[in-house]
């Protein structure tokens, strides 16, 4: 009773489950029954003397073996109670024991019984006992392993098999898991990475060397990942290694880690960019090398320092209270800031600070990057002047002049005070530029400027708008007899002689008033009515001043007449096309030509185009007449093409209005050159410096288009604009075309010459041709040829023709 009270005090687990409930049913019925006919005498007319109390002993082992302790003390207690029970009813198997021994034979029976059952189900339990535990560690094994990305492997030296766990194929990504050839594991290595593993176990093998490698394999998906293998051979008795053991461990992260730390410290090591990183107190802790360069303080002279070390002192306590206030409340900040390097250099930085935090929310560290931009503000600067004011004269130009105007107009408004417009012209300064030369003229015209300047009140604006034009804008006038006598002491202050090198220049103006807002209310109108005045000054006699009057309107009317003309002009077949020849100057070959338009007026006959075509431009009109003269020139060139030579080239003026016009028709002449068979190439854009400088997005659309169209685009008068490089190097030109003014009075030795070669050269440099314009003598074309010129056009050639006497020229040249 005492081993059932013992191990029954707990049921046992899993007989009456679904899956074991059948068999324990069996059993002990089984042997119950069994139990029965042995010691109750049960079915003794079927087994007879078979029936015998060894075969107890059979249950009591597969009880032991299949339930455990439970089952065997159940056996043995339903076989003492049905032993008992034959006994005092003197049946079965010990049915005469209690005469014969007094039940001796039955308690021997049943302790062996008891004995042999219990060892049994003890031993069992203990061998079930360490296989389930055996079978834990091996599972938490596994998943140590799979967790810890780490596989277990035994390389047989001996057999030369290679064995790794199965960690090592499901989570590691090995081809499979099991026995394999050495040669298998390598054949997963990466193929870079074979020779330094097979090195490492040679040498671990040979020499006892660690085998600690890391490496790379391919895994099943194609993806490469990064391994560390470590193990130790085991010897015999002879010392010969018989066996390898040891892990392997997925380090891919690790060596992304790694690999992102390395290109972050190169990044910061390399960086253009000055780094400095401070704790939250503002205590330096490691500056990058490209601080060292921004700054002049090296690594160990700046750390340990507070940042302040490099204040300029051009900053007010207000601009650091506001810088802080935003990294305290954001945590970042960015700007501008002047700064000073350790020689006491100042210099301007663009400054961002960033702030990192720690869990708790509160500042760990802060990291500043700055970049000098001294030198970008200075180009900055130089670049914004060059836009916005006059080269030669320092004043504003056409730009900063309209700007300028456009304001004083609006404080002239708010103040309801008169604002006076100047515009003045230099009488006779083409004659001081024709004798003494461009260098004079240019000398002359800052002596002028700096004049100009000193009759004006400082709040006025001085400007040129080109050439030997200037404007003056009068702001906030008290009273008209200011303005008259700013006038007056400007005519007086030019009459005095120029000292221009050891010559003397004698030069008046002409200046034309007009006032807002009695004469006009916009800009525009304002400045040509200032013209107008200027022109009736010059026509009274120069060196005088006008003022805008309506009677100057009749000019304007006479425009308008000219104007309203022109619009029947194209429908009335009054327009020509002239072509002049451009000479190849090595060959002398010819098959290029400009195109000219001509107006052929009913009653005024020739009409200049320098009248024309800025009331064209005024006009609206430019766009119909360029469209014309463009389809006219590519029916003629595709002739010259055929008759003279396969690329030939004519060029057409473009005017900045067509460009700068939305309803320009020139986005059809790539089409229109296809539909003609000719290639882009056949035309090329004559275009002028100014519409580069005064580019609008519009006009930058519509030169991408002529590119696109393979047309080739030139800047015609080069020289004379603004002759910005800047946008020779952001458009595509083929062709500059020198001012007739550089080659005009070309001579040796002259600066004429020495502005040519330097063009020339420049160009060339970029890939550019050079045409050269105005060629009228040999000498002027054989100093050409010695610099390198491409191309020449003049009347040494041939002036401008129609084209019937141009193929008549070219049959001349070709004979």
């Amino acid at each position: 009773g005492t081993p059932l009270f013992l191990v029954w005090n707990r049921l046992p687990r899993g007989w009456f489950g679904r899956e074991r409930l059948m068999e324990t049913t069996c059993f002990f019925l089984t042997a119950f029954f069994a139990g029965q006919a042995i010691f109750l005498g049960w079915f003794d007319a079927i087994f007879g003397p078979l029936a015998f109390g060894y075969w107890m002993f059979l249950f009591v082992v597969l009880a032991a073996l299949r339930f455990g302790r439970h089952g065997v003390v159940l056996v043995i207690a339903m076989v003492a109670i049905q032993a008992l029970l034959g006994a005092e009813r003197g049946v079965g198997y010990f049915g005469a024991d209690v005469a014969q021994t007094g039940l001796e034979n039955f308690w021997c029976y049943l302790l062996v019984l008891t004995v042999t059952g219990i060892a049994l189900a003890l031993s069992f339990h203990v061998r079930k006992q360490a296989e389930d535990s055996q079978r834990i560690i091996e599972e938490r094994l596994r998943v140590s392993q799979c967790y810890g990305g780490v596989g277990v492997w035994e390389n047989d030296l001996v057999s030369n098999r290679q064995y790794w766990s199965e960690a090592v194929t499901t989570i590691l990504g090995f081809p499979q898991a099991g026995q394999l050839a050495w040669e298998s594991f390598i054949a997963a290595v990466h193929p870079d990475d074979r020779r330094l593993v097979t090195e490492a176990h040679r040498a671990h093998i040979e020499d006892g060397r660690p085998y600690d490698v890391d490496y790379r394999i391919v895994d099943r998906d194609g993806k490469t990942r990064w391994m560390r293998s470590a193990g130790r051979a085991e010897r015999d008795a002879d010392g010969k290694p018989v066996r390898m053991r040891g892990i392997v461990q997925d380090i891919t992260s690790r060596k992304q880690a790694e690999e992102s730390l390395r290109l972050a410290t190169l990044a910061y090591d390399n960086s253009s960019e000055a780094m400095v990183v401070t704790d939250a107190g503002g205590t330096i802790l490691t500056v990058n090398p490209a601080f060292t360069r921004t700054t002049g303080y090296a690594a160990e002279e700046a750390i340990g320092q507070n940042p302040r070390i490099l204040s300029s002192g051009r900053h007010d306590g207000g601009f650091y209270r506001a810088m802080w206030e935003s990294i305290n409340t954001s945590g970042r900040w960015q700007g501008e800031i002047w700064n000073r390097r350790k020689d006491g250099e100042i210099y301007i930085e663009q400054l961002s600070i960033n702030t990192i935090f720690n869990e708790d929310g509160a500042p760990w560290r802060r990291v500043a990057q700055f970049l000098d931009i001294t030198q970008k503000k200075a180009s900055e600067e130089q670049l914004w002047k060059q836009a916005n004011f006059d080269n030669l004269t320092g004043l504003p130009n056409r730009r900063m002049f309209h700007d300028r105007l456009e304001q004083e107009i609006k404080k002239s408004h708010r103040a309801n005070l008169p604002l006076g417009l100047l515009f003045l012209d230099l009488d006779r300064f083409k004659e001081v530029n024709d004798t003494l030369g461009h260098e004079a003229g240019d000398l002359l015209l800052q002596h002028a400027a700096q004049r100009l300047v000193g009759c004006v009140r400082d709040t006025d604006t001085v400007a040129r708008l080109g050439g030997d034009e200037f404007t003056i804008i009068l702001g906030e006038l008290d009273s008209p007899e200011n303005l008259e006598r700013i006038a007056r002491s400007i005519l007086d202050g030019l009459a005095e002689p120029f000292h221009l090198g050891g010559e003397l220049a004698f030069v008046s103006a002409s200046i034309g008033i007009t006032l807002y807002p009695a004469d006009a209310s916009d800009v525009e109108q304002l400045v040509k009515n200032a013209d107008q005045a200027m022109y009736a000054a010059k026509h009274q006699g120069r060196n005088r001043y006008s003022y805008f009057t309506p009677s100057m309107q009749d000019a304007a009317q006479k425009r308008l007449r000219l104007a309203n003309d022109m619009r029947y002009a194209l429908a009335g077949q009054q327009f020509q096309v002239h072509y002049q020849p451009i000479v190849e100057l090595a060959s002398g070959a010819v098959y290029k030509a400009e195109a000219l338009i001509r107006w052929n007026h009913p009653s005024r006959g020739l009409v200049s185009p320098a009248e024309f075509i800025p009331i064209a431009e005024d006009s609206g009109l430019i766009n119909e007449i360029g469209d014309w003269v463009f389809r006219t020139a590519v029916q003629q060139v595709g002739r010259w093409r055929a008759m003279h030579h396969a690329a030939f080239q004519v060029g057409i003026n473009k005017s900045p209005i067509q460009f700068k016009s939305p309803n320009g028709t020139h986005a059809a002449w790539g089409a229109h050159l296809q539909t003609l068979g000719l290639p882009g190439e056949s035309l090329v854009v004559e275009i002028t410096e100014g519409l580069l400088m005064d580019a609008t997005g519009v006009a930058d659309d519509k030169l991408l288009e002529l590119r696109d169209a393979g047309i080739q685009v030139a800047i015609d008068d080069f020289g004379t604009g603004y002759s910005s490089l800047a946008y020779l190097k952001k458009f595509h030109i083929d062709y500059l075309k020198i001012d007739q003014s550089f080659t005009r009075n070309l001579a040796p030795d002259s600066n004429d010459l020495a502005l040519c070669e330097a063009i020339i050269v420049m160009a060339h440099k970029l890939g550019l041709k050079v045409i050269a314009e105005g060629v009228e003598t040999a000498a002027q074309r054989d100093l050409l040829v010695a610099t390198g010129c491409d191309y020449a056009q003049g009347y040494l050639f041939a002036r401008p023709m129609p084209p019937e006497m141009f193929d008549a020229w070219m049959k001349g040249q070709n004979a």
